[in-house]
């Protein structure tokens, strides 16, 4: 019995391709469709959550959005790496900068991937897992930022899966520990592919400094980031039959 459409995608396996970009917002992936890809076709639009497919370079890519927080990637993610044949899933967002030499709309690339969620547990590790990117992936992107001139930080993040957080000091506290950047969604990105033998990559740019108090724009974050988008698409092109 086929696994799909499932209850979030109402698309067939061939509809999408290995690779596939996943913004949280839905205008973000349209975008992307509308501005980079050669004949894109929307594939999915349950809830809202768009989805295409088309070409760039020649290559086919995808991109869909995850909407907000690790339930939400979890499902979209988990779904197409075990239900739709996708190999990697390269998470393209925004962020917040948790210490200074990060600035507003420097690229930065998640090595690893911190959390205050509790989404481990259901693989019931008698410890504590470690959501990490695809080396592969992580190093090709980092070398598609170098060719752009990108300015670009990689290290840990942190997805939390608290916007407001009653703690003042939280921010600070995971500052100390060397983490770059806040954001609510990689380490459920990274267990799925672990667990899945998948790859993934997360990516942001910079949308505001917790630090400074410096911030983009919604119409910023949903049409500017434009580097971010080429590396990430020069990234899928790269790893294309990898």
């Amino acid at each position: 019995m086929a696994n799909y459409p499932t209850p979030h995608i109402n698309a067939k396996p061939e509809d999408f391709a290995e690779t596939v970009l996943m913004p949280g917002d839905p205008l973000r992936s349209k975008f992307i469709a509308e501005n980079f890809l050669t004949d894109p076709v929307l594939v999915n639009n349950v809830r809202g959550v768009q989805g295409y497919t088309g070409t760039y370079k020649g290559t086919r890519v995808s991109v869909m959005a995850s909407g907000m927080g690790m339930p939400s990637i979890g499902i979209y993610s988990y779904e197409l790496f075990k239900f739709f044949d996708v190999k990697n899933i390269i998470r393209i967002g925004s962020t917040g900068a948790l210490v200074p030499e990060v600035k507003i709309r420097d690229i930065v690339f998640a090595q690893g991937a911190c959390t205050n969620s509790e989404f481990q547990d259901q693989y019931s590790i008698p410890g504590h897992f470690a959501p990490i990117a695809d080396y592969k992936l992580l190093s090709t992107a980092i070398g598609k930022a170098e060719a752009l001139n990108a300015p670009y930080h990689v290290g840990n993040a942190l997805s939390s899966d608290i916007f407001y957080h009653a703690d003042p000091e939280f921010n600070d506290k995971w500052a100390k520990m060397g983490v770059l950047c806040v954001e609510m969604e990689a380490a459920a990105l990274y267990m799925n592919a672990a667990y899945t033998g998948k790859r993934a990559l997360a990516l942001f740019t910079v949308s505001d400094s917790l630090v400074t108090g410096e911030s983009t724009t919604a119409e910023e974050r949903q049409n500017s980031f434009t580097t971010m988008m080429e590396v990430a698409l020069e990234t899928a092109v790269a790893m294309e039959g990898k």
